[in-house]
């Protein structure tokens, strides 16, 4: 398993029992179990203790929560016993959930087929080819369909556990947690969860970095053209526009939109600038052109996007992290 797939939420599952311990409620019984019990080993050397899972009956458990790992694809092949476990189990706990490549389990155990769901984007490809059934949301943080939880990768378990400690515990006990953990509260699933700049960054590690740089912090600029860029990058604009869009997969002007359009959302979720304000300052020019970019990638317009991801409207104070 990835050790923070496990830690990340089972420390939210910790601060929150604090907080509820704090005003005499009852917290969490946090019990960390393998198939067989014993010392399991993560991904990265740790040791841990875990019971077996023999010993609890599926009643008893309120929510059942799998780690993922970086060798799925191996884990897979040897987890014949457990998946089979889950898939008795998930139809009498109350809730079921995974986080990151966890996700290929619960699909393993059939508690995915038709259903949308989420996990690490390395993994999108393998998850289609494996599980076909599995409706793969390629853009969100977590996924919840009934009874059975998703996250995305690694520290996306974080964000899920927020989730579930709200729906138990209440919005003022999840912002405790989340002052707590120094992280965000409001980043709900339905968003990104990762970066058009870091997709473009991991696409192509060195070639264009410092260019998609300069254009992110340059993006109130009218004049960022293939032609303007291609002299940033110091290339001829044909050459230019052929190498950038095999090495990232976009156009410059594709890509130069996308920027934008992440600068904007950014900003709507944490900014109190007017939307006129915010499609000047992300090089839209104004709020229609702005609204048809929205349109176009979101299927939502500025404002009604703000409604629902904004921290004001959602009534969260900014945490930094």
């Amino acid at each position: 398993m990835g050790l923070l797939d496990l830690t990340g939420a089972q420390t939210v599952f910790w601060a929150a029992t604090k907080a509820m311990e704090a005003r005499g409620l009852p917290g969490y019984e946090r019990i960390t179990a393998s198939l067989e019990g014993g010392l399991m080993r993560s991904a990265e050397g740790l040791e841990l203790m875990t019971a077996p899972l023999r010993d609890f009956r599926p009643s008893s458990v309120d929510t059942l929560i799998v780690p993922g790992s970086p060798q799925m694809d191996a884990v897979l092949d040897r987890s014949a016993s457990l998946v089979a476990w889950l898939r008795r189990a998930s139809g009498r706990t109350r809730r079921t959930a995974s986080v990151c490549s966890g996700a290929f389990l619960l699909a393993a155990a059939g508690l995915l087929d038709h259903k949308r769901a989420t996990t690490h984007w390395l993994m999108f490809d393998m998850m289609g080819q494996r599980f076909p059934a599995v409706q793969i949301d390629r853009d969100a943080i977590f996924v919840q369909q009934g009874a059975v939880w998703t996250s995305a990768g690694v520290t996306a378990g974080i964000d899920l556990a927020l989730a579930l400690v709200e729906a138990d515990c209440g919005h003022d006990i999840a912002m405790e947690v989340a002052r707590e953990l120094v992280v965000f509260l409001k980043r709900p699933g339905g968003q990104s969860q990762f970066s058009e700049l870091l997709q473009a960054q991991a696409d192509d590690a060195d070639t264009f970095d410092e260019l998609n740089l300069w254009i992110a912090g340059n993006l109130e600029r009218p004049n960022l053209t293939v032609e303007f860029l291609a002299e940033k990058a110091r290339m001829s604009p044909r050459n230019f526009a052929r190498v950038y869009k095999e090495k990232t997969g976009r156009t410059p002007a594709k890509a130069v939109e996308v920027f934008r359009l992440e600068a904007a959302r950014r900003l709507l979720e944490d900014s109190a600038r007017n939307v006129d304000q915010i499609a000047g300052l992300c090089g839209f020019g104004d709020e229609e052109r702005m609204r048809v970019t929205f349109q176009r990638h979101l299927g939502v317009a500025p404002r009604d996007y703000r409604k629902r991801f904004s921290t004001a409207a959602r009534g969260q104070p900014k945490v930094k992290a």
